[in-house]
């Protein structure tokens, strides 16, 4: 098991601080686990399972991204 640090959870889903913790209180993205004194991560498998939500609600809504152009 791996645990994230607040700056790796950021850098993994491009989300800010603020943002972060507001999914966290409105319940839609993983709680931290508390490392002692006030150091909090997250674990690693459960950001990833919420990226991966986030992509197979984005795929049924809008269908995959085949045949986009950037």
């Amino acid at each position: 098991m791996r645990v994230l640090r607040l700056a790796d959870v950021q850098d993994k889903t491009g989300l800010a601080r603020s943002t972060l913790y507001k999914y966290v209180d409105a319940g839609t993205f993983p709680r931290p686990i508390y490392l002692g004194g006030k150091a909090v991560g997250w674990i690693d498998s459960e950001v990833h399972e919420w990226l991966l939500e986030r992509q197979i609600e984005r795929d049924m809504t809008h269908g995959t991204t085949r045949g986009w152009s950037l």
